[in-house]
């Protein structure tokens, strides 16, 4: 019950938004007839200009708010950082209406133009921090109240456990925090923090647990002894991405070097761990790139597809279309789409990796694959958001199963959207046995880590330059 609260909380959060952005340009347009000696009527507001306006513009801005994550979940948010990124994306957001919209205005003298940039960015500004205050106030007393809450998990039971608990346990107001119990980094079934919390298992049950409880917060609270166990613990925890709220007891050490930042004045002091790869506006960006792209590609494509398709038919018999279950991000299955360049029943000894001058191919099989023409078909995966242009390419769970025994770093693959595409591709193609699978596993580890739009851009440029080359294989 307290999530879809959440989520309705969140919605009518972007509504107001949209609402405030309309109610600034109305009365920014009321501005601009009085600035023109215009008298105000109720013609006014029959005018194209002013109905354009007042419903386009607050489009607009709602993309914006989108695009920078304004419109997370608002229990998330700080009032005090969203008063700030307010302030800056409204200062840019008026400063592009005023280049597109207001810059061809007829105004008395040369200053009118910044006084009517300075009442626009003055009234939505005002408007839209004022209705997002109330909306986070109200939220953060609900959280208070102990009406919101999450689905904490304790990793560590030790005395440092302990303290943390009762700490959160006694503070004068709720944080939010709904314990549904601990992990024991010990292997130990009588740990101190059992007589206050459920354990729920050891370090190997971690994953499951987080899935089994929809875990959205989890707290690190080893002892110094234990911090090696540490990067095993974030490894896991990682794999959850933006899903899960990751934060760990301070050293004093780290609290001297001024990484530790309070977020509650009765808060405990913990450090707030978050590894976004991308950051949120990039995120977005790359999605629509995605969208764009695929779409586009099957409609100037089609032509293409459609010859083909003629020529797979014409190769062997078979369906024209090859499925295939692979997994993609946070582990979940998907089936991806390839025009079919093997013979029927190919796999009948059970799954293979493809080698060069494969046997199991079609003559047209093999050209298709030189040129990567049997992947066109994954702009439909992409299209409906189980891959993206540019990402690890995904595996079989057969061998995804080997290469985790060889490599366990390969999980972390698992933290993006697969790609058509992918550093590792374009360094070494199709991978033909489980040691070229780990050797391409190395640069899609560093893409991941380095993730970014102009990487991006990059390996799409050198993918087309080895297509173009027939290097596809």
């Amino acid at each position: 019950m307290t999530s879809k609260l959440r989520e309705v909380h969140t919605t009518l959060y972007a509504v107001a938004d949209f609402t405030m952005a309309m109610l600034a340009w109305a009365l920014f347009f009321m501005y601009r007839k009085q600035v023109e000696g215009l008298p105000v009527t109720l013609h006014t507001f029959a005018d194209p200009n002013f109905m354009k306006g007042v419903l386009l513009i607050p489009v607009g801005w709602t993309l914006l708010y989108g695009i920078f994550g304004h419109h997370a979940d608002i229990y998330r948010q700080s009032r005090l950082q969203t008063l700030s990124r307010t302030f800056f994306i409204s200062f840019f957001g008026v400063l592009f209406l005023f280049f597109t919209l207001m810059l061809d205005d007829v105004v008395p003298e040369g200053h009118g133009y910044l006084r009517s940039f300075l009442v626009l960015l003055t009234l939505h500004l005002a408007l839209t921090g004022l209705s997002r205050m109330i909306l986070l106030t109200a939220a953060n007393r609900r959280i208070k109240a102990g009406k919101i809450h999450f689905n904490t998990l304790l990793i560590g039971g030790n005395q440092n456990a302990v303290d943390l608990f009762r700490e959160i346990s006694s503070a004068p107001k709720h944080l939010g925090y709904h314990f549904i119990g601990f992990i024991d980094t010990h292997g130990n079934p009588h740990q101190p923090l059992s007589q206050y919390l459920s354990r729920l298992g050891g370090l190997d049950d971690l994953q499951a647990v987080l899935q089994q409880y929809d875990v959205e917060e989890a707290i690190i609270a080893v002892e110094t002894s234990e911090h090696g166990q540490v990067q095993q613990i974030l490894a896991t925890l990682f794999d959850f991405g933006d899903r899960l709220m990751v934060k760990i007891i301070p050293d004093m050490y780290d609290i001297l070097l001024g990484t530790v930042k309070m977020t509650h004045v009765f808060g405990a002091v913990l450090i707030d761990i978050r590894r976004e790869l991308m950051p949120h506006w990039q995120k977005v960006t790359k999605r629509i790139m995605d969208v764009t792209a695929s779409a586009g590609a099957l409609l100037i494509l089609s032509p293409v597809l459609a010859f083909i398709a003629y020529r797979v038919r014409r190769s062997s018999p078979g369906p024209l279309l090859y499925h295939q279950e692979r997994i993609g991000q946070y582990g979940k299955p998907f089936f991806i789409h390839k025009f079919r360049s093997m013979y029927v029943d190919a796999e009948s000894r059970g799954p293979q990796l493809s080698t060069e001058n494969d046997p199991r191919c079609t003559s047209w099989g093999a050209t298709m694959r030189k040129y990567r023409l049997d992947e066109l078909p994954n702009f439909w995966n992409v299209l409906v958001g189980e891959m993206s242009l540019v990402g690890p390419r995904p595996e079989r769970l057969h061998f995804i199963e080997q290469i985790v025994q060889e490599n366990p770093h390969y999980r972390h693959l698992l933290k993006v959207r697969p790609g058509i595409t992918s550093w590792g591709q374009v360094k070494y193609g199709y991978a033909s046995d489980l040691k070229e699978m780990v050797q391409r596993l190395k640069f899609d580890l560093l893409y991941i880590e380095n993730m970014s739009l102009a990487l991006d851009l990059k390996i799409m440029f050198y993918t087309l330059l080895v297509l173009l080359q027939g290097r596809g294989r």
